[in-house]
């Protein structure tokens, strides 16, 4: 037997979906948590019920969409830092 034909817990796309779904109802019960649970806040919108989660939600979006329009400004070409014909 090689060393190669080891199977390991992520091979098989089952038990990913099992932990996937697991991290999802996860997720699902922190938010419903926050409808329990008291919290001590400090501003008046942290009162509004899963704003951590939306608030964590919206800075995605916002660092995806940055990152793609910075990406226009500072990509270069694919041949940027290959010698150009004639200069060596």
């Amino acid at each position: 037997m090689k060393k190669d034909d080891k199977t390991y817990l992520f091979d098989k796309k089952a038990n990913i979906t099992k932990v996937l779904y697991a991290f999802y109802a996860f997720c699902a019960c922190l938010v419903a948590a926050d409808f329990v649970v008291h919290r001590h806040t400090y501003h008046d919108w942290e009162k509004i019920p899963a704003f951590y989660a939306l608030f964590g939600f919206g800075a995605y979006v916002v660092i995806v969409l940055s990152a793609t329009v910075l990406r226009k400004l500072v990509m270069r070409q694919e041949d940027y830092y290959t010698a150009k014909e004639g200069q060596e």
